[in-house]
């Protein structure tokens, strides 16, 4: 269920991946699950889950997102490599 967001942040989740996949890990240890677990459940409830996870983790991104624009705008926007 984890997906490529669709965002207009100029491709800025792409490298997020692996942080994405993280944080639903982390959501659904705290609810006393993992990936491997769902198979085990009944498909609305492991569907539900992963939404809640996939959620959560957006949010989280988000957060990322926005301290690292912070960062950039107090050290004067992105460098040129």
């Amino acid at each position: 269920m984890a997906t490529e967001p669709q965002t207009d942040t100029g491709g800025m989740r792409e490298g997020y991946n692996h942080l994405e996949r993280a944080y639903m890990q982390e959501y659904l240890r705290g609810h006393g699950f993992s990936l491997e677990t769902l198979r085990d459940l009944p498909a609305e409830r492991a569907k539900a889950l992963l939404r809640d996870a996939s959620i959560y983790a957006s949010m989280k991104l988000s957060e990322v997102e926005a301290r690292a624009h912070l960062v950039e705008e107090l050290h004067g926007g992105t460098r040129s490599i």
